[in-house]
């Protein structure tokens, strides 16, 4: 046959550790109609400071394949939330061939059309907190790439014709499709005049949406005769694949005629009449094809001038299952992104009848509700059983109802069909059903009633239940709790959303409590964070006892919003917020860098050398409050402002050396007791802060933070004299020579000559 490659490619993306479906990468691909081959091609590649990453460890990378919807999936095998249906969905894990780059290839023979979603993701980490810019991250890249190959011009059968065909020795098969509309009950494809070298060597294949695979529905055309195929429940409004395929080894040119039947559940006694020309009569697409046949092999096949079409005679049959019942629509009302109410009309209280099905019909739309989940609620009014033990069923199937006239069977599923299996009665009289990702376009319910017996379930007599009956399409799943958080994520233009859970909570809908935080450790850690801040009481008494008011104003800032930030920052419920979590995070950044700000050009001493210092605590905010706008988590707004003090405070006491031609602060003891206890504590938080802290550890690491910030303050806080009484100066000796004058108190390093009034010596 006549192929048609198309290739798609999608942007390369940084994977991540897997923690929620919020932490995962989804890519959005879009299969045509009639593909007969999808090849995936996953690029995985590692990069490490814009290089290529040839030092970074190999991580494996999970790769998740699925039709339809996104991929529910649960890599550390947590609990699903009660009344939750998981998708299935398929797996591949990538291992690294190149120290630096790999690529897998995954094949999908004949693959469902429409839209397909894949997934991706690193192995969970050990969670460790690591600043950002302190080194180079490795990163994991991955790109993956669709080639598909489709058939065109695929004949098409239509209802109640024949069609002629003649196999070539040189072809191995034909491939045909038939549109099934909706209210279809059965689909029939016949094998008719089948002539060869060895009676009829034929196989006859016939699958929904997609070309047949080998274990698709078969028939072997050498055993049954006649050569019928049947369907019962087909998709509705789907194309159905038929695929005739020779016997391997059978030489000659092989004649015959295919015809397909379809049953007219609203019309049971009748089958559906020969094409029209109109396609609306059918509720077909307009897009049907070529009307002849194809012959997929080395080339088509011959025209012969006797292929045609004419009708033929379809008799009226009944099959078990042909008849169907009035579907009542519902009303869609989109409230918001994912928050969508299907109302019944007469509803939402709905009657259900002994004697019949009543059935329903949720129409999802494609792409946009894909990303929420479907929740339906079931629940029986007791009073309207009139003391009989009956029990509603409901059955909820994708793309065609399930209406079995076999009123005992309480099972939603057959061979080609799988559903969803509700019931109620008068002890449980509530039910629920959540799905995750569900498949867009039309899902139906079907309820009815059934009485308990001794010998099972029989057709009630004279009762009619009335259940009441919600459904509606949520973001999340109960709005994953108070222990987790519903996040809106998108990819390109696809709109999706996941839980994002805390405090030790995990599963889709933040319900696994197997690794979460009690109430006592969430108070604990809360009192942790937040009462080691009181440590800053000590450097403020400092400050303002050595007249640092400036400095025990910032001390009393930091303190003050690093306690109430913490208090809302945690996790749990312990939480406690007095302003927007915005205001508390960027005041207590902006606390803790002015903190080190003010304390190291504090130190540095600059009053007698500028004379307006201030202007640096002014700039020094101003410059701080920018680069904290520009990027809160970076290390250069930790590191540069307090390098930057650092700098100024060695150029301050280089300069002093020089002058005084001696050390500056010039006693050891000041060395001994003060700048060099602060300075490893200091440098001990600074080790802690960076490589030591993780998620685990998090609420006592920090909390050694903080007592050993202040600590340090307390240590590297230089202190001022207290004032002395002014004394007359000595009478100044005359000669030549300069004139030296010190400041003993200032050699040593203790206080400040600009503020304290002392006895200066002079020697010339």
């Amino acid at each position: 046959g006549l192929f048609v490659t198309d290739y798609f490619t999608r942007t390369p993306r940084k994977l991540s550790p897997f923690r929620s479906f919020a932490s995962i990468e989804l890519f959005h691909f879009h299969i045509p109609e009639d593909t007969v081959i999808a090849v995936w091609n996953l690029i995985t590649f590692k990069e490490q400071g814009g290089t290529f990453g040839d030092q970074c460890p190999d991580r494996s990378i999970t790769v998740y394949f699925r039709s339809g919807a996104p991929s529910v999936i649960n890599p550390l095998h947590t609990h699903f939330p009660r009344d939750t249906a998981v998708p299935g969905s398929f797996a591949l894990t990538l291992t690294w061939t190149l120290p630096n780059r790999t690529t897998g290839v995954f094949n999908v023979t004949s693959p469902l059309p429409g839209d397909w979603f894949l997934a991706a993701h690193l192995p969970k980490d050990e969670g460790k907190i690591s600043v950002k810019g302190l080194y180079e991250e490795c990163q994991y890249l991955f790109q993956p790439q669709l080639i598909v190959q489709r058939l065109v011009n695929i004949a098409v059968l239509y209802p109640g014709h024949v069609t002629e065909q003649s196999m070539a020795p040189h072809n191995r098969s034909c491939l045909y499709k038939v549109f099934v509309p909706s209210y279809t009950s059965r689909v029939l494809v016949e094998v008719l005049r089948c002539r060869g070298a060895e009676g009829c060597p034929l196989w006859l294949r016939v699958r929904a949406k997609a070309p047949p695979l080998h274990n698709s529905t078969t028939l072997d055309c050498r055993e049954h005769t006649p050569c019928q195929l049947a369907q019962d429940l087909p998709f509705w409004q789907h194309w159905y694949y038929v695929l005739v395929e020779k016997h391997p080894g059978v030489p000659g040119t092989i004649s015959f005629q295919v015809t397909v039947q379809l049953t007219d559940c609203s019309r049971p006694s009748l089958a559906r009449p020969p094409f029209l020309p109109s396609s609306a009569s059918m509720n077909m697409p307009h897009s049907f094809g070529s009307a002849g046949g194809l012959a997929l092999g080395d080339s088509p096949p011959p025209t012969s001038p006797n292929d045609t079409k004419h009708p033929i005679p379809i008799p009226a049959t009944s099959h078990a299952g042909e008849r169907c019942w009035p579907v009542r629509p519902t009303l869609r009302n989109e409230l918001d992104t994912f928050s969508v109410h299907f109302y019944i009309f007469f509803g939402p209280n709905v009657s259900v009848p002994p004697d019949r099905p009543a059935v329903f019909v949720i129409n999802l739309l494609p792409v946009l509700d894909s990303g929420g989940v479907l929740n339906l609620e079931l629940r029986l009014n007791v009073s309207s059983l009139c003391g009989e033990n009956v029990t509603v069923f409901g059955c909820l199937n994708h793309e065609v109802p399930l209406t079995s006239s076999d009123n005992t069977s309480v099972t939603c599923e057959t061979e080609s069909l799988a559903g969803f299996l509700l019931s109620v009665n008068a002890t449980a009289s509530l039910s629920r059903l959540r799905i995750p990702y569900p498949q867009t376009g039309s899902w139906y319910l079907s309820l009815r009633s059934l009485c308990a017996t001794e010998h099972g379930f029989e057709p009630c007599t004279n009762v009619t239940a009335e259940v009441y009956l919600r459904a509606y399409l949520s973001p999340c799943i109960n709005d994953c709790g108070i222990y987790g958080q519903c996040k809106l994520l998108r990819t390109n233009n696809y709109l999706y959303a996941a839980c994002e859970c805390k405090a030790g909570w995990n599963g889709w809908g933040c319900t696994d409590n197997a690794e979460a935080f009690s109430y006592g450790f969430q108070l604990l850690s809360t009192l942790l964070l937040c009462l080691s801040n009181v440590m800053f009481v000590p450097p403020v008494a400092i400050a303002v006892r050595s007249h640092y008011l400036l400095e025990a104003a910032v001390y009393i800032f930091t303190m003050f919003f690093s306690t109430f930030y913490h208090a809302c920052d945690q996790p749990g419920i312990v939480v406690f917020c007095i302003m927007e979590y915005d205001v508390l995070q960027f005041c207590d950044f902006l606390g803790s860098l002015m903190s080190v700000w003010v304390t190291v050009i504090a130190m540095a001493r600059l009053q007698p050398i500028v004379k307006q210092a201030s202007v640096l605590y002014l700039l020094g905010a101003m410059l701080l409050s920018m680069a904290l706008q520009m990027d809160r988590h970076g290390l250069w707004n930790l590191l540069g402002p307090s390098l930057f003090a650092l700098g100024i405070m060695a150029v301050a006491w280089t300069a002093r050396t020089i002058r005084r031609r001696h050390c500056y602060p010039p006693t050891w003891k000041r060395w001994a007791f003060y700048l060099c206890p602060g300075a490893l504590i200091a440098a001990a938080a600074v080790l802690l802060y960076a490589f030591v802290e993780t998620e685990e550890n998090y609420f006592y690491i920090h909390s050694i933070w903080h007592l050993l910030i202040a600590g340090s303050v307390g240590f590297l806080l230089p202190p001022r004299a207290k004032p002395s009484r002014r004394l007359g100066p000595l009478p100044r000796r005359k000669g030549c020579g300069y004139q030296l004058c010190v400041n003993e108190q200032e050699e040593l390093g203790l206080v400040d000559p600009a503020v304290a009034s002392i006895n200066s010596i002079c020697t010339s």
